[in-house]
C-alpha cells in the first residue's frame, strides 16, 4: 500500500499544479431548476400524483456547470456566453457569481436563458421540463458582441495570471450560442489558446478547431463515424446523408435519413450544400422503411440503412467463432447477457479512437460510455479504461461537466494523459453522492487523494505502518480513537449514515477496508464490484472519516490491536456480545458499540436490485432505467439533443 499512497500524493501535485490556472468557458449556458415535492395521493382527475412543493433549486447548467467545475476544482474561470435578460438569466448570474466564476456573459434582448425545470418527488425525477431551442441563434449584433466579450476575456485572464496562455473550452449543446461565425472565429485563433477542450453534439462542425482533447458520448461518436463512412461510401451524396437522435433521453440508436439538399439551412441559418440538388425521398426525417441504427449481436459493428461502422476490417464472429447477428428491421438479435452488450460497446469505442482522433482533429479522444465508464486515447495509440460505478439517474445530472473540467485542467498543466484520465474519473465520481447538478470541488478531490485541502498535509488513507504513530500523536493530544471496518463495496446512504454516527462516538475515525483478495474471500467471487483503491477514495472523501486503511486478513484483529480503539464499532442488529472482535476489545480496555443499518439500505439489496432490473430488462443499465443512452450512470446525461445541456451522468471508478 505504501505505492498507492505514494500515487495518490503524485495526483494530488497534479491537482496542485493547476491551482489559478487561467481558463475560458464558451458555449451554451443555462440554468438548472430542481423542484422537491412530497406526493400522498393521486389526483382525481387523472392518474397522477399530487405534488406539494417543499423547496426549489437554481443551479448553473451546461457550459456555466462547466465553467463552475472549474472553479471549484481551483481554475480561474471565465465563462463567455449568451443569456436571457429575465429572471432565469438573474438567478444565472447568481450561481455564477456564488461560484467565484468570472461571469462574461452577454445579454441579449429577446432571448430566454435555456432552462432545464426538475420536478421530484421522493428523489425521483418526475418530469422535466426543457425551454431553448435550437434555432434561436445570434444576430448580428449578438455575434459581434460575443466575440467582443472574448477577447475581452482572453486579455483579462492573460493580465490576471501573470502573462499565461489561456485554455479554452468550448461546450455547444445545439441551442445558438455557437453559430458559424463563432465557430470560425475560434477556428482562426486557435493559436491563442494553450490548451482546448471540445464537447459538442455535432462534433462535425469543428473540424477545423484542432481541439487538445474532445469528450464525446458514445451516440455522438457514433454520429460521427457514421457520416465519415457514409461520405466515403457515397463521396458524390455525402451531403444528402443526415442522422437523426432518438428523441432527448431515449436509447443509444440512431435513425438514418436523407437530408435535403440546395434549400438545406444549417444551425446558425447559414446555406450549405448549395451546389447540390435538391435530394429525393425524405427530407431530414427518416422513412418508416429506414432501419434504427444499432449495435449487432457481436458489438463489433453498428448498422443501418446504407451506414456500418465495424470495429475492425476483416469479418469477426462472435461467441467462439460463429457468424455474427445482422441488424433487421428491428435491430439485431438479443445478446447472450448483459455483460456480452456491456463489452460491446467499449470495444467498439477503444477500436475506433483512432478514427475519431482523425475525424476530430483531437490529441485525445474520451468516449464516454455512461454506466460503463470511458474509454480514453491519445496520440500514441493506447486505449485506457475507467470504469463506472451506477447511481440514481437524479444524482448523475453534470457529472460530465465536472470530468471535462477534471480533465482540461489536468492536461493544462501537462499531466500525463493516464493522469488526466484517473483525475477526471475520480472527479466524476465524488460528485455523484446526492441529488441535484453536480460539482467538483478541490478539497473534495484532495480529500478522495488522501490530503487535507486546508493545507495541513493531513494523510486520510494511511498505511498499517503509519498508523501507530498516527494514533500516539492524537492520544497524547488527548483525543479518543473510534474504529470500524468492513467491505463498503458500494457506498450508499446507509453506509454514510452509520459513519456519521460512528464519528460522534469520539474525536477521530479510523475506518479499516477490506483489500480485494479478503473481500472475494467473504463475499465470493464476484465481489467487489469496486476495487478497493475506489472504496478507500470514495470513504475518505467523506468528512467524518479521519483515516482509511487497507486490510489484507479476513479480520481486523492485528489492526485493532494496533490501534487500542477506545470504541470499536459495527453494525447490524445483533447485540456486542456476538461482535467477534469484542473480547479482543474489551481486553484492550475499549468498548463495542453496534449501530443498527439502514433499512433497505445495504450493498447485497443494491445488487440484488440491479441484478432483478437486468432480468426484467433484459438490459445491462444497474440504474433500472433500461437506458444505454450515452452517458454517465443512468443518464444524467449528455443527451446527444439540442436541448441537452451536456450533462454527463456518471463517470466514476478509475483508470488502470
Amino acid at each position: 500500500m505504501a505505492g498507492a499512497a505514494a500515487e495518490q500524493r503524485r495526483l494530488a501535485t497534479v491537482v496542485e499544479s493547476w491551482r489559478a490556472r487561467p481558463v475560458l468557458v464558451i458555449g451554451d449556458a443555462m440554468l438548472d431548476e430542481w423542484r422537491f415535492a412530497d406526493s400522498d395521493r393521486l389526483c382525481r382527475e387523472a392518474p397522477a400524483p399530487v405534488l406539494t412543493l417543499r423547496r426549489r433549486i437554481s443551479a448553473a447548467g451546461g457550459a456555466a456547470n462547466t465553467a463552475v467545475n472549474l472553479a471549484a476544482l481551483g481554475g480561474l474561470a471565465a465563462l463567455v456566453a449568451p443569456v436571457g435578460a429575465d429572471v432565469a438569466g438573474d438567478e444565472l448570474h447568481d450561481c455564477l457569481d456564488r461560484a467565484g466564476v468570472w461571469d462574461r456573459t452577454v445579454n441579449q434582448p429577446g432571448r430566454h436563458t435555456p432552462v432545464k425545470r426538475r420536478m421530484l418527488a421522493g428523489n425521483q425525477i418526475l418530469l422535466r421540463e426543457d425551454s431553448g431551442e435550437p434555432d434561436d441563434v445570434l444576430t448580428d449584433d449578438g455575434v459581434a458582441r460575443l466575440i467582443t466579450a472574448v477577447e475581452c476575456a482572453i486579455e483579462e485572464l492573460r493580465a490576471a495570471s501573470g502573462g499565461s496562455v489561456p485554455t479554452l473550452v468550448v461546450c455547444d449543446y445545439g441551442l445558438g450560442a455557437l453559430s458559424a461565425p463563432i465557430r470560425a472565429w475560434l477556428v482562426a485563433n486557435r493559436h491563442r489558446f494553450a490548451t482546448v477542450a471540445l464537447d459538442a453534439h455535432d462534433l462535425a462542425d469543428w473540424r477545423g478547431l484542432a481541439p487538445t482533447v474532445v469528450t464525446p458520448s458514445f451516440a455522438e461518436a457514433t454520429r460521427l463515424l457514421a457520416r465519415a463512412n457514409a461520405a466515403a461510401a457515397h463521396p458524390a451524396g455525402a451531403a444528402d446523408v443526415a442522422l437523426h437522435p432518438d428523441p432527448p433521453d431515449g436509447p443509444s440508436e440512431l435513425v438514418v435519413g436523407t437530408a435535403p439538399g440546395a434549400a438545406r439551412t444549417a444551425r446558425g441559418g447559414e446555406r450549405t450544400h448549395a451546389d447540390v440538388p435538391p435530394a429525393t425521398g425524405p427530407t431530414g426525417e427518416p422513412t418508416p422503411g429506414e432501419e434504427r441504427m444499432s449495435l449487432t449481436g457481436d458489438g463489433l459493428s453498428i448498422t443501418g440503412t446504407g451506414v456500418t461502422i465495424a470495429a475492425t476490417d476483416g469479418p469477426r464472429t462472435a461467441n467462439g467463432g460463429g457468424p455474427h447477428r445482422a441488424a433487421g428491421p428491428n435491430g439485431p438479435s438479443a445478446p447472450d447477457d448483459a455483460e456480452q452488450t456491456s463489452t460491446d460497446r467499449v470495444l467498439l469505442a477503444q477500436a475506433r479512437l483512432a478514427e475519431l482522433r482523425e475525424h476530430t482533429g483531437a490529441d485525445v479522444v474520451a468516449v464516454t460510455l455512461d454506466t460503463e465508464g470511458a474509454v480514453v486515447g491519445g496520440a500514441e495509440g493506447e486505449s485506457r479504461r475507467s470504469r463506472a460505478t451506477p447511481v440514481p439517474a437524479s444524482h448523475a445530472v453534470g457529472a460530465g461537466d465536472a470530468y471535462l473540467a477534471a480533465m482540461t485542467l489536468a492536461l493544462a498543466a501537462e499531466a500525463p494523459l493516464p493522469t488526466a484520465a484517473q483525475l477526471a474519473q475520480l472527479a466524476a465520481t465524488i460528485t455523484v453522492s446526492d441529488t441535484g447538478t453536480c460539482v467538483c470541488r478541490r478539497q473534495d478531490l484532495l480529500a478522495a487523494l488522501g490530503v487535507d485541502a486546508a493545507g495541513a498535509g493531513r494523510t486520510v488513507v494511511v498505511t498499517p505502518d503509519d498508523l501507530a504513530a498516527i494514533v500516539a500523536e492524537h492520544r497524547d493530544a488527548g483525543r479518543s480513537v473510534v474504529f470500524t471496518n468492513g467491505c463498503f463495496d458500494v457506498l450508499h446512504p446507509g453506509h454514510v449514515r452509520y459513519l456519521q454516527q460512528a464519528a460522534e462516538l469520539g474525536d477521530l475515525l479510523i475506518v479499516a477496508v477490506n483489500s480485494d483478495d479478503s473481500v472475494r474471500r467473504l463475499k465470493g467471487p464476484d465481489r467487489p464490484v469496486n476495487p478497493v483503491e475506489d472504496r478507500s477514495a470514495l470513504l475518505a472523501a467523506l468528512s467524518c472519516v479521519d483515516h482509511v486503511v487497507v486490510f489484507e486478513e479476513d479480520s481486523p484483529a492485528v489492526l485493532i490491536e494496533t490501534v487500542r480503539p477506545d470504541v470499536y464499532v459495527k453494525g447490524g442488529d445483533y447485540p456486542p456480545e456476538m461482535v467477534p472482535e469484542a473480547p479482543l476489545v474489551r481486553r484492550l480496555g475499549g468498548q463495542v458499540r453496534t449501530l443498527g443499518y439502514v433499512p433497505d439500505r445495504s450493498t447485497s439489496a443494491i445488487i440484488e436490485r440491479i441484478r432483478a432490473q437486468q432480468v426484467s430488462t433484459g438490459e445491462p443499465a444497474p440504474n433500472g432505467n433500461g437506458d444505454r443512452e450515452p452517458y454517465p450512470n443512468g443518464n444524467g446525461d449528455r443527451e446527444p439533443y439540442p436541448n441537452g445541456n451536456g450533462d454527463r451522468g456518471t463517470l466514476t471508478g478509475r483508470t488502470p
